[in-house]
């Protein structure tokens, strides 16, 4: 794990270089919305307990169509089976912070640049990878617990826990608004598709077997892993693993556009004419 998110970094790194290299423009701006998450607890409702989120961007400007965005984003996603009525005999509820990095490609559907009197406005599109960071957690005798740390699922080695951290596919669309000379607004929805089904710390069989327990065995990880009033037996479906879970992000950005070099280049000089 650690050798790949070595990896990761690097990738975003030389991504950054190239996109500095090849900018003409640079917008410096920051995000707030709320991100929400579909999964096992959750599979079809969107914005179904959705919670805040904030960040910050920087965007590289290659031309009026093209640019590259660095996302940084902090928010909540939570899942309750009492309230998405998905499986309420089940009785599971998580929350859990996310914190991602991300690079996208964006495509303007028109000409667009911040400060244009004439192309101040364009629809856009959205994609590339994202690294992310979670920890979900349920609430115990008035705590919120790591629901990782109790292996809700009988993961029994550490080998066998899930990773913590992830990668996604971000893609989704917008509208870019330009307010004046120097700042841009923009409002956006993104999903996140990940390659993780435990964002929600559900995706196998129950395995606790509560006939042969008393009850100074029944601990936090054996309530969590079936707080049901009915308790299930070992190997019975808990969730489905065959379906990963998604996050998203929906709010708005706020951007001040800065310029790279002399304005000597074509692109320069219509933005300038605009």
């Amino acid at each position: 794990m650690r050798n790949s998110i070595i990896k990761i970094f690097l990738l975003f790194a030389s991504a950054f270089t190239i996109s500095v290299s090849q900018a003409q423009v640079v917008d410096i701006g920051l995000l707030g919305g709320g991100t929400y998450y579909l999964g096992d607890l959750n599979p079809h409702q969107q914005f179904l307990l959705t919670k805040p989120a904030y960040g910050g961007l920087i965007r590289f400007v290659f031309d009026d169509r093209w640019s590259a965005r660095f996302n940084l984003m902090h928010g909540q996603i939570a899942g309750d089976d009492a309230i998405s009525g998905t499986n309420e005999l089940r009785n599971l509820r998580f929350k859990s912070s996310i914190t991602e990095l991300s690079l996208t490609a964006e495509l303007n559907f028109l000409e667009y640049f911040t400060g244009s009197q004439i192309y101040y406005f364009s629809p856009y599109l959205f994609a590339g990878p994202a690294f992310f960071i979670f920890n979900p957690k349920a609430p115990y005798q008035g705590e919120m617990l790591a629901l990782r740390d109790l292996r809700t699922e009988g993961q029994l080695s550490d080998s066998d826990r899930y990773s913590l951290y992830g990668m996604a596919l971000v893609f989704g669309f917008g509208v870019k608004y330009s307010i004046n000379k120097r700042l841009g607004l923009g409002v956006e929805w993104g999903m996140r598709k990940t390659f993780t089904d435990y964002l929600d710390d559900v995706s196998t069989n129950y395995y606790v077997d509560f006939t042969s327990l008393s009850p100074g065995d029944i601990d936090a990880g054996v309530m969590l892993s079936d707080p049901s009033a009915i308790k299930h037996a070992p190997g019975m479906q808990r969730g489905n693993s065959e379906n990963n879970d998604w996050y998203s992000f929906a709010g708005i950005t706020l951007t001040y556009r800065f310029r790279l070099g002399e304005k000597t280049t074509c692109v320069d000089f219509d933005y300038i004419k605009k």
